[in-house]
C-alpha cells in the first residue's frame, strides 16, 4: 500500500497523499476504529467514501498515529491528542493527512467542469475572463481548494468563503500563493500552496508565525 506523494514541508509540517487502488477488505486490515469512527463509518452508503475513511487510518499510521489519536470537535473538525495540528480530505481515489505544530487545512479536488457553476458563490468570476476553458477550471479548483483547506484550519462557525476568505492572485508554475481570512474584524494571514496531478489539485494551508 503504497503513499502516492510525501511532501516535508518543513520540520514541522509533512503532507501526505494516498491514491486508493486497493480493495475495502484490503483497506480494513490491520485498522481499529474508535467506537465513534466505527459509529461514522457503518453510517456511509458508498463504498468510496468507506475506502477514502479507511484509507486516511493508513495515513494516520504513517504518521505513527492510531485512530484513537483523533479527536473531533462538535463541528467535526479533527484534533490530535497530542496537540499537533492535522488536516485530513478525500476527493475520489486520492485522499491526503498534513500534521504540523503550526495549523493547517488540506484540501483535494477533481478539476471538474461544475467549478464554474458555483465559482460566483465564492469568487468574483469576473477576474477570471482573460483565461481560456482549461486554464480557467484549473485556476477556480485552485481558488476553491485554497478556501476550504482555510475553512478547515480556521474551523470558525459563519466563516464566508466570498467575503472572508481573501485569496492573492497566482500563477500556475509558482505552485504558491497567500491569503487573508478576515473574520469579525480580525484577520489572519496564510500562506498556501498547491499542486496538479492526474486530474486534481491539492491544496495546503499553512498559518503564518
Amino acid at each position: 500500500m503504497p503513499i502516492y506523494k510525501r511532501l516535508s514541508i518543513d520540520e514541522q509540517t509533512t503532507v501526505l497523499i494516498w491514491k486508493i487502488e486497493e480493495s475495502l477488505e484490503e483497506l480494513k486490515e490491520n485498522i481499529t476504529l474508535s467506537p465513534y469512527c466505527a459509529s461514522r463509518y457503518d453510517a456511509m452508503k458508498s463504498e468510496i467514501h468507506k475506502k477514502g475513511f479507511m484509507s486516511i487510518r493508513h495515513l494516520l499510521a504513517e504518521f505513527r498515529y492510531t485512530d484513537s489519536d483523533l479527536i473531533y470537535d462538535e463541528k467535526g473538525k479533527p484534533h490530535l491528542k497530542d496537540d499537533k495540528e492535522i488536516s485530513i480530505t478525500h476527493s475520489f481515489e486520492f485522499t491526503a493527512v498534513i500534521v504540523s505544530d503550526k495549523p493547517v487545512g488540506i484540501d483535494i479536488e477533481k478539476q471538474r467542469d461544475k467549478i464554474k457553476i458555483i465559482a460566483p458563490r465564492f469568487t468574483p468570476v469576473d477576474e477570471y475572463n482573460a483565461l481560456g476553458p482549461k486554464d480557467l477550471i484549473k485556476k477556480l479548483t485552485i481558488v476553491w481548494g485554497a478556501k476550504e483547506s482555510l475553512y478547515k484550519l480556521y474551523g470558525k462557525k459563519g466563516l464566508r468563503f466570498y467575503e472572508d476568505i481573501f485569496v492573492h492572485d497566482f500563477n500556475f508554475a509558482a505552485g504558491t500563493t497567500n491569503a487573508e481570512v478576515n473574520y469579525h474584524g480580525l484577520e489572519t494571514h496564510y500562506t498556501l500552496n498547491f499542486l496538479d496531478f492526474e486530474g486534481f489539485i491539492c491544496v495546503y494551508a499553512i498559518a503564518l508565525s
